[in-house]
């Protein structure tokens, strides 16, 4: 399948929200990245379900959330009821194994698909266990918590690793990137075997974000 793209709204203009997504629909995103942070597990605050709840029903994409908060599995019923798709948590927000298997589990339960995400200085070899359990694994390509910091140049090795694994082991378990993505580390990403580019301050605010979405979604 082509790449998808999902624009993180955390780069939108929230004053504008409303007419920022429908930008994103009408440019040909898939997928519409949600991130929640708790001040906590992240240094920064962003949103809830509540505001979550208020835009699935202005859009026709996959609701893509993912939760930097600690103890995720508190929230999942509530994203779930406003209108996630996907919820993705950090397996670093977990404090043992069983907590991630009961946060997975969790999600399942409220309908939605599962996501476990890691950040760039964990160990890849810490998700692997899990990514038969999940439909979709998140690669952290910037420290958490922050919009437009610098593209971890460790990132498509860390891919490519995941990829290699999820086909060894017969998964279709999907790849996603996060952090610091534009046309030139899309490439990169895309040649070490991901799935979905989440893109914020490279897609909004920008005239050509029909063309700069285009070019994410295209084979390399």
């Amino acid at each position: 399948m082509s790449t998808l793209v999902s624009p993180s709204i955390l780069s939108a203009n929230f004053a504008h929200l409303d007419r920022d997504i429908e930008e994103a629909v009408q440019a040909g995103a898939d997928w519409l990245h949600f991130d929640v942070m708790d001040g906590v597990f992240v240094n920064n605050l962003s949103y809830g379900a509540p505001v979550l709840k208020c835009i699935s029903r202005i859009h026709p994409l996959v609701n893509d959330v993912h939760l930097m908060i600690i103890h995720p599995i508190r929230y999942i019923k509530d994203f779930a009821k406003a209108g996630a798709n996907y919820i993705t948590f950090h397996l670093e927000a977990c404090d043992d194994p069983q907590e991630i298997m009961d946060t997975i589990e969790e999600i399942h339960k409220n309908n939605c698909k599962a996501g476990i995400s890691i950040k760039p200085k964990t160990p890849v070899e810490k998700v692997l266990p899990f990514l038969g359990k999940v439909e979709l694994v998140l690669v952290m390509s910037v420290e958490p918590g922050f919009g437009g910091q610098s593209f971890d140049e460790n990132a498509p090795s860390r891919i490519a690793q995941i990829k290699d694994h999820l086909s060894k082991s017969k998964l279709d378990t999907l790849i996603e990137v996060d952090g610091g993505v534009n046309n030139d580390t899309g490439i990169l990403c895309k040649k070490a075997g991901v799935d979905i580019l989440v893109a914020g301050s490279y897609l909004f605010g920008k005239e050509d974000m029909a063309d700069r979405v285009k070019h994410l979604k295209e084979d390399e």
